[in-house]
């Protein structure tokens, strides 16, 4: 396993960001030093690194020559997977500008002390139990991580000793019933734990910019996907069981609500805005979107058919799957971002899914041959 990280300086990744090490030590909470061989550096702390969005943003700040911090939680498993390609030991200092510190949004006191000591530019609050089914199972957990931990992270970034810009990750699920298009002024009608709490933390982040005249700012994501997708999110739940059956290691996929219609864009566009909303004169909430909309049988049209397969001949409902307050159709309309951060986004609906399908093909492809030599069990669904 390639990333080891410390509680003091490491390298890793995000998903609601957990991770493990050896020889953990605890660091006084003194600043920690921003230059890396003798050249200054913009300082930024993400939550949520291990996760889709907190690679690719890593990734886009590394290029732009940030010095990266990133916040995760203790697991008994490593989970910086997402950040394997950008790992460099902590020990190689002229080398590592991407460092991991053990922390929790459940826990005020470790927001606290890595905010005093990296004394960032910009936070990036990414970290979430972003999964919208999952919230109904696990609703107090949802509400303390997003809503009450966005808190407790604006609240850090409010006492610091310097002043930092702030980025909060909203959700287009907030808007939930309210009829497409979705824009900044439209109402917000959550329907779901997750979303509820979303919208709590959308407008804390409001207060504190109005209260303490912090810059802080609010970004509205649609739907954005990639390779680096959680397989139990329903995108990668559709390319990763189309590359298993392709190569027959799957013949069913199980589903619940096809009709639903989301704005699905690329998550590596996105994190460009993200990064965009922090460089403007002033703070302001933006929506991001593709403003195109597809259902999920689209989505499982293209995806199947871009393999060469049937989608009909796999696809089985299983009403487990549908939640108890359905959002039938969400499409953003980003004029705001695109006119005032010259935004856009330049990855496509169609070329989204082939380059997921692809990515799904190749892990399929090598678990065949792991499979085929007796060395993996397909547990393949029926």
């Amino acid at each position: 396993m390639a990333s080891n990280p410390t509680s003091d300086s490491t390298n890793g990744t995000k998903d609601s960001s957990n991770g493990t090490h050896n020889g953990t030590q605890e660091v006084a909470p003194v600043s920690i030093p921003r230059s890396i061989g003798g050249d200054q550096h913009k300082v930024a702390l993400i939550t949520g690194i291990t996760g889709q969005d907190g690679s690719y943003l890593t990734e886009f700040l590394l290029a732009k020559g940030y010095e990266v911090h990133g916040l995760i939680r203790r697991s008994s498993n490593f989970n910086t997977a997402r950040l394997e390609h950008i790992y460099v030991d902590p020990h190689n200092s002229s080398k590592a500008r991407m460092k991991l510190h053990y922390a929790d949004l459940s826990d005020a006191s470790s927001l606290r002390r890595w905010v005093d000591s990296i004394m960032p530019d910009e936070v990036y609050n990414l970290a979430a139990q972003s999964h919208v089914a999952v919230s109904f199972e696990i609703p107090d957990y949802t509400a303390d991580v997003v809503g009450t931990g966005a808190l407790r992270l604006l609240e850090a970034v409010r006492l610091a000793p310097k002043t930092i810009r702030y980025y909060q990750a909203g959700s287009s699920e907030m808007f939930g019933s309210t009829p497409p298009p979705q824009s900044e002024s439209s109402p917000f009608h959550p329907r779901s734990p997750y979303a509820a709490a979303k919208v709590a933390a959308h407008w804390y982040t409001v207060n504190y910019r109005e209260a303490y005249d912090m810059y802080a700012c609010n970004g509205i994501l649609f739907n954005h996907e990639s390779p680096r997708r959680g397989e139990n999110f329903v995108t990668r739940k559709i390319t990763r069981a189309v590359g298993r059956i392709k190569m027959g290691l799957q013949t069913k996929l199980f589903l619940g609500n096809i009709s639903a219609a989301r704005d699905w864009g690329f998550a590596g566009d996105y994190v460009e805005a993200m990064w965009l909303m922090l460089q403007q004169d002033k703070p302001a909430d933006y929506v991001v979107a593709t403003e195109e909309s597809h259902t999920v049988e689209e989505f499982l049209q293209a995806a199947f058919g871009y393999a060469g397969l049937d989608w009909k001949d796999h696809v089985v409902i299983d009403k487990r799957y549908f939640r108890p307050a359905e959002v039938d159709s969400l499409r953003g309309d980003s004029t705001k971002a695109r006119s005032a951060l010259k935004w856009k986004p330049k990855v496509g609906f169609q070329d989204l899914v082939k380059m997921m399908v692809d990515n799904d093909l190749e892990i399929a492809k090598k678990e065949k041959v792991l499979v085929d030599a007796g060395y993996r069990d397909p547990q393949q669904q029926p």
